[in-house]
């Protein structure tokens, strides 16, 4: 049976975040805060039942993601007794100084859950800034900023919601949601047709995506009917002729090497897709604090 709010983890559902996993990811982390022990700090200068309003405020601005896994964190480690007020919306874009939510209860439980509440906020609204950043770089010319599977182990649901959050699409969540026939699988079974053949074989209604590190290999990939090509660390000149030669005979996907400097080149060149591993393995976190009002008896 979950500990979170039915509000929360009606929200979670919405944003297809799985309060189970997300609840145990949030056990072992405040587990890892608290040690062997206790809040030593806390236990000897706090009294018990002193309530607080702790108010999380944007230090500089951005795109917020992961109000619902800093209240997770709260309501777990108050016991459900901690009630939120003031919200913003997920994928907010704020300032700085602007508030993002407040949260009432004892002081020993705010203060007991604010750095990994923190940690969560900060971490996932880091991604969503990041990824909003890369969509604004592109923005106009009909190409789709997506992310890859270069996440955080245990992280990867929350972080492509962030992605989400900031604008940007996700590519496959996990291994089993689509195929693709990277230089290794063509290396080991011999050839993309082979590899095409394969995956077909086996799993016929699967999606699949091939990579090329060379045009001459673009015509096999298109014959195997393929649902999406994969240009891999080809310059923004080179995937202007895959667009041609392609001739809409298939999506295409730029990856390696891009940039924000060089991404609206590689958007003008006419692919689909920019898979981007920076959104969630590079992400600096937004800052974001805590600020604590004891409440007058």
């Amino acid at each position: 049976m979950s500990r979170l709010s039915n509000q929360l983890v009606a929200t979670m559902l919405e944003h297809k975040i799985s309060p189970q996993p997300f609840e145990a990811l949030v056990d072992a982390a405040l587990r890892e805060d608290l040690g062997s022990g206790l809040d030593a700090t806390t236990v000897a200068t706090i009294p018990a039942n002193q309530i607080a309003v702790a108010q999380f405020n944007a230090r500089k601005a951005g795109v917020v993601a992961g109000i619902f896994a800093a209240q997770a964190v709260l309501e777990i480690a108050g016991n459900s007794a901690i009630t939120f007020a003031k919200q913003i919306p997920e994928g907010s874009k704020v300032k700085a100084g602007e508030l993002i939510f407040e949260a009432t209860g004892k002081v020993t439980d705010l203060l007991f859950a604010e750095r990994t509440a923190l940690n969560f906020l900060s971490r996932l609204s880091g991604v969503a800034t990041i990824s909003n950043i890369w969509v604004e770089a592109v923005k106009g010319t009909g190409c789709i900023i997506r992310d890859t599977r270069k996440t955080t182990p245990g992280w990867r649901e929350i972080e492509k919601f962030a992605v989400r959050m900031g604008g940007a699409t996700n590519h496959r969540m996990n291994l089993s949601d689509a195929a693709l026939i990277k230089d290794n699988h063509i290396a080991a079974t011999g050839s993309i047709t082979k590899a095409i053949k394969d995956v077909r074989s086996k799993f016929p209604n699967l999606s699949i995506e091939v990579e090329i590190d060379h045009l001459d290999q673009m015509e096999e990939a298109i014959a195997g009917k393929v649902d999406l090509i994969l240009l891999d660390n080809m310059s923004p000149e080179e995937c202007k002729v895959a667009v041609a030669q392609c001739a809409n005979r298939t999506k295409l996907e730029a990856s390696g090497g891009i940039t924000l400097e060089n991404a609206r080149k590689y958007a003008e060149s006419g692919v689909d897709f920019i898979a981007i591993g920076a959104l969630t393995h590079s992400a600096a976190i937004l800052d974001i604090g805590l600020d604590l009002k004891v409440k007058e008896k």
